[in-house]
């Protein structure tokens, strides 16, 4: 027995509403490993050291300006990790009832009938997941080091507060 089920076969069938669900789910995805290898690269630049924040300059504005860039587009992958289920669950819902028409079209629930419409149904939710764990995953991530570079700024302000 041979599977004949690819994702290709999502993209190459007849039902506009799953084709275009679709090609959302792989925007997504394409968007979001590119905000990842986006972050990944600034923060290899940054490493570990703490910026230097000038003496004569207000530390809380010095730092907001310093992560901005840090935090830029992590919106994307905030919202794409909550959406990207949904959305490949409606492609799933979509791509069933379709199936279930299918089915009082032709007066047949034998496998062969149900399996290939089902499979293209379900890879709808598969794509989403796709999209929403990765982006899910590095949102955190990422946060959580923006989160991490603003203590250590505020803490360098603090201690040059003091020094003073």
């Amino acid at each position: 027995m041979q599977n004949q089920f690819s994702f290709l076969t999502i993209f190459s069938l007849n039902d506009i509403v799953v084709f275009v669900t679709s090609i959302i789910l792989v925007i997504g995805s394409i968007a979001s490993w590119a905000i990842i290898i986006e972050k990944f690269r600034l923060w290899n630049r940054v490493g570990r050291r703490t910026p230097e924040i000038p003496a004569h300059a207000n530390a809380d504005t010095i730092a907001d300006k310093m992560i901005t860039q840090f935090d830029k587009n992590l919106w994307f992958l905030s919202v794409a990790s909550a959406v990207a289920p949904f959305v490949g669950l409606f492609g799933t819902i979509w791509g069933i009832m379709h199936l279930f028409a299918a089915i009082g079209a032709t007066g047949s629930t034998s496998l062969a009938v149900i399996a290939p419409g089902l499979a293209i149904a379900l890879g709808t939710t598969a794509l989403g997941l796709v999209v929403a764990i990765p982006a899910a995953v590095f949102f955190q991530y990422f946060s959580k080091k923006s989160d991490d570079l603003y203590n250590r700024i505020d803490a360098a302000a603090r201690d040059r507060k003091h020094k003073s």
